[in-house]
């Protein structure tokens, strides 16, 4: 399951801020030469974009991409290119299969990760490459071997087939993703892209970048987050697994739980303690393969929701990983974690806006075709209007994403923000879900409907990533209204 935030982590972002602003012009060359450089879906240079809530299918509406590019807070004309490729594997390779993989309780992440890599969504905000000393800049790339914004053999550093594009990007790709038709595909998605690999990204080794990041881009290796425990889900500072420093190797020993992927990762990012300081600085995360001595799958846990996201409940027994595999700096990884969430709750955010506004729309095809005494139960004002004020929700809490993003892509901090929208998100689904279901009458109560999917996925929101009351403790941290001890 996408990992649980933490009581204690409420200044956990004050440790300090990361610019990921890029410019512009840089993602719409990379955006361009995608065509030519992939031969997989290709970007188109003109969509025929949709508008934000009056498209509820996964089928392209016919509307002004000038106006919407124009006009909309933080997404372009290449930011509606990269929804409008993202569509196609949706409509073809992804949902026309998830109901099969809903009813077997698992998809094939590998097969589908593949296709996503080689059409470039899972590396969209990811480095392309780096050379010696840190990440090639746009001077640099003009200045080497690199033909608009891809690597070639012989470059002089190391090619990592990501997109290099600011965040906005990944949240773009978030919500056309929200157009899959369940809960569990997208999550297992967000793992790879904007749960397990953030951190590795900014501050891994190039060694460790090479190993784990470059096959994760490309589909090759499927990655799972390990930081919630079974004593330690909301609190991360309690996590009990530990890691002991033996020569040039860490022993790993402990278990984690509630692991998205965990059953078909190929790798991890673990959070494990690696000493015996504070519990804010005595963690760090190290890249682990599943396929070590000494590595459990306990169990398959059996889910109320997400159904075809295979999760699970992972052991150590003396696990041998070699010290050079830990992200960044021992004992930073309680703060990189922290970071990676924010990137988690936003990304969360944006896949559950479109859930949302699918199951609304869905809901008032249904309602307009159904009768109760000789009525559409959509004439009812009872329910036109409650239609009318959920979809005002999300446009609300759209827009606060959408702000939050302009933010954080500026190397602000959004602690704040993030946590409010993740709070509001998960809250507002179970309203949208409880009360459209209700609309359906009979045939919400069965498996047959989205929106009965949707009422038994989204419940995770509010608990995944951060509880609710999490997010609120994080709120009042920001507000100042916490008790002074």
């Amino acid at each position: 399951m996408f990992h649980v935030g933490i009581k204690s982590t409420v200044c956990a972002c004050a440790h300090g801020r990361l610019s990921t602003k890029m410019a512009l012009p840089v993602g719409a060359l990379r955006l361009n030469q995608l065509a030519v450089s992939r031969n997989f879906y290709k970007f188109t240079c003109c969509v025929g974009a949709r508008s934000l809530s009056d498209n509820v299918s996964s089928k392209p509406v016919p509307s002004s991409a000038t106006e919407v590019a124009g006009d909309h807070l933080i997404y372009t004309r290449d930011h509606f290119a990269l929804q409008e490729s993202l569509r196609k594997i949706v409509d073809q390779e992804i949902n026309p299969h998830v109901d099969q993989w809903e009813a077997e309780g698992t998809f094939p992440a590998h097969k589908v990760f593949k296709i996503l890599g080689n059409a470039g969504f899972l590396g969209v905000n990811k480095p392309v490459g780096q050379r010696d000393g840190g990440w090639w800049s746009h001077g640099e790339l003009k200045a080497t071997n690199v033909v608009k914004g891809f690597f070639y053999p012989g470059g002089g550093g190391v090619e990592y087939g990501g997109l290099g594009l600011d965040f906005s990007y990944s949240i773009a790709v978030s919500e056309e993703l929200g157009n899959i038709r369940c809960g569990g595909v997208p999550m297992a998605i967000g793992v790879q892209t904007d749960m397990a690999t953030p951190a590795l990204a900014r501050f891994g080794s190039a060694e460790l970048k090479e190993e784990f990041l470059l096959p994760s881009i490309a589909g090759d290796k499927v990655a799972c987050l390990g930081v919630s425990e079974v004593g330690a889900g909301s609190d991360v500072s309690s996590i009990l697994t530990k890691a002991v420093k033996k020569g040039d190797e860490y022993v790993i020993n402990g278990g984690k739980m509630w692991t998205t992927n965990g059953t078909q990762a190929d790798w991890i990012c673990l959070l494990a303690n690696t000493s015996d300081g504070p519990p804010h600085r005595n963690k760090s995360l190290i890249c682990l393969p599943m396929n070590l001595p000494g590595v459990h799958i306990a169990r398959k846990i059996e889910k109320l929701g997400m159904w075809s996201s295979d999760t699970a409940e992972v052991f150590f027994d003396d696990v041998r990983v070699p010290c050079k595999n830990i992200v960044g700096q021992e004992g930073m990884g309680f703060t990189y974690q922290m970071l990676q969430f924010q990137e988690e709750r936003l990304w969360a955010v944006g896949n559950i806006v479109t859930m949302m506004d699918n199951i609304i729309q869905e809901t008032i095809q249904y309602t307009r075709q159904r009768k109760i005494f000789k009525l559409p139960v959509l004439y009812h004002q009872s329910v036109n209007f409650r239609l009318a004020e959920l979809q005002t929700e999300v446009e609300l809490l759209r827009s606060l994403l959408h702000r939050a993003t302009a933010l954080y892509i500026k190397g602000n901090d959004v602690t704040k923000l993030a946590s409010m929208a993740k709070l509001k998100a998960g809250r507002l689904a179970r309203e949208v879900g409880d009360s459209c279901l209700q609309y359906w009458g009979g045939m919400g109560f069965t498996s047959d409907v989205l929106v009965s999917r949707f009422y038994r996925d989204s419940r995770l929101l509010s608990i995944g990533g951060g509880a609710d009351e999490v997010m609120l403790a994080i709120i009042c941290k920001y507000m100042d209204t916490l008790p002074k001890k």
